[in-house]
């Protein structure tokens, strides 16, 4: 496993994979598949071979309405086994992610470890700092409330008792962004801000509960252990019944309201965080605190950190990051890890989009990958575009050295009820995507007699899509159902495959 996940393998085997036999020229495309033997091992209806339905049946019986733009193709030899507009530029969503990870693996390494620092300015004498702290994040997404406790504990354990000078916090490690896609809800937890210093994912724990007089509210940084709360994101509750939430900033802070007629006995739910390093910067603070070290309200600073380091915090290794990344789907990691990887190849980086398009110019180079055209590492923005071509192909690349497959999610297939179908013959490895009327699934199914197959499914309802309001975005009507059908007729399609294409 080490060597198929080593920086210099992973180059190796992909660009020889593009220089390959098979992948040199645009492979051989099957027209008309041939049903193997044995087919009887699917399920029932699509046990015979007179009864498998053809892809266009499949494609109108889901009534997604828009594009639907699929290849399949043999995972070992690249032979395209069906395509349908195989070729046309559609929204990938988080199937972007996958993309995102095979960028980061090959600049970073699957080894390498996020860093964040404490340093000390001037030197501890007598217990005391004399000079200032400086908190400095290394693009950590994982960095969490619990890492910073054991943090100010270190920094108790390094004699620190007392801080004289400022107590400074630092993002500078990667681009600094207001939010991942401006077209987004205000109030999404997947749409938070960007940095180098960045906590919980840059959510923050907003729980209300009806009392006697009201609602009581707050806002912390809780994890599995603590929950300090926090100052600089503030929640008033207003008498109204829409709209839900208003986010406004003020003097840095995040100030947000929320509809009381919304809102019930109580709940909960994570908001975005719009000053990530101030909120870092006050959950560590409060940490040292409980260890009797007082340090001063935290001030960002643009000046890279320098002098000793009196704490540090390592993330897990990036192979676990990005098993976790697409596993979860988690926006805000996709595009540090993203970030990060332009920043080792190039630099600097001006910031999302230039990344992104840096990512494509990659994709192009070493995936063959020449019509991707990526504004972000995460899929979010539906400005994005992948072909289904291109994508299968890409996955074709980099099964040889599995590179990919391994840190890719388990996709279960499912009975017609919605149940999952623990003893479907055919097993999917992949990554989904999802949009408001954009559906996407790019990976690798195993066919009952253990044939691999690379495959890309993009269906998006454009039309649809521009419609919608932007008040109406988080939930829009007609939405689930739409997803529903195109998750089934992605399952049909791969069952059809399994049919033609393994016993």
């Amino acid at each position: 496993m080490t060597s198929a996940f080593s920086r210099r393998g992973f180059l190796g085997a992909a660009l020889a994979g593009l220089a390959g036999p098979v992948l040199a020229n645009p492979p051989a495309t099957s027209l008309r598949p041939v049903l193997r033997p044995g087919a009887g091992n699917m399920p029932a209806k699509v046990a015979s071979k007179s009864r498998v339905p053809g892809a266009g049946a499949l494609i109108d019986e889901a009534r997604l309405g828009g594009r639907v733009a699929f290849t399949v193709a043999d995972a070992r030899t690249g032979l395209i086994l069906e395509k349908h507009d195989s070729g046309l530029a559609q929204p990938p969503a988080s199937v972007t992610k996958a993309v995102t990870a095979l960028y980061a693996l090959d600049a970073l390494g699957p080894s390498h470890r996020f860093v964040t620092q404490l340093f000390a300015t001037g030197p501890v004498q007598g217990g005391v700092l004399k000079g200032d702290l400086v908190l400095a994040g290394g693009g950590d997404p994982t960095l969490d409330t619990n890492a910073l406790a054991e943090m100010a504990r270190q920094l108790k354990a390094a004699g620190v008792r007392e801080v004289k000078g400022r107590f400074e916090v630092w993002g500078g490690a990667l681009p600094f962004a207001h939010e991942i896609d401006r077209a987004q809800p205000e109030h999404v937890g997947y749409n938070p801000a960007i940095s180098g210093l960045s906590l919980n994912f840059n959510r923050v724990h907003f729980e209300w509960k009806r009392g006697g007089n009201g609602w009581r509210v707050s806002m912390d940084a809780r994890s599995d252990k603590y929950r300090p709360k926090v100052r600089v994101a503030k929640m008033r509750v207003a008498r109204r019944d829409l709209p839900v939430y208003t986010y406004e900033e003020r003097n840095g802070e995040d100030h947000w309201t929320v509809a009381s007629g919304a809102l019930g006995k109580g709940g909960s739910r994570w908001l975005p965080v719009r000053q990530p390093e101030i909120y870092a910067g006050e959950v560590f603070r409060t940490f040292a605190r409980s260890q009797g070290i007082v340090l001063k309200a935290p001030a960002k600073t643009n000046r890279a950190p320098g002098g000793t380091v009196l704490a540090r915090h390592a993330s897990p290794e990036l192979r676990i990051i990005l098993r976790d990344m697409l596993k979860f789907s988690n926006n805000l990691t996709a595009e540090m890890v993203g970030l990060a990887a332009t920043v080792k190849r190039k630099g600097r980086v001006a910031g999302l989009r230039a990344s992104g398009s840096e990512m494509s110019r990659w994709a192009a180079q070493t995936l063959g990958m020449n019509r991707a055209k990526l504004v972000d590492h995460s899929g979010l923005g539906d400005a994005s575009r992948l072909t289904a071509e291109d994508m299968a192909l890409a996955l074709v690349r980099v099964h040889r050295n599995g590179a990919l497959k391994p840190i890719l999610k388990p996709i279960a297939m499912r009975h017609a009820n919605g149940k999952v179908n623990k003893g479907h013959p055919i097993k999917v490895y992949a990554k989904t995507g999802t949009l408001n009327f954009v559906s996407g699934l790019a990976g690798y199914m195993q066919a009952a007699d253990g044939t691999e197959l690379a495959f890309a499914i993009f269906a998006a309802d454009e039309g649809k899509r521009a419609q919608i309001r932007q008040g109406d975005r988080e939930r829009p009507q007609g939405s689930r159902g739409w997803n529903k059908r195109a998750k089934q007729l992605q399952q049909k399609l791969i069952e059809r495959w399994g049919a033609l294409y393994g016993s």
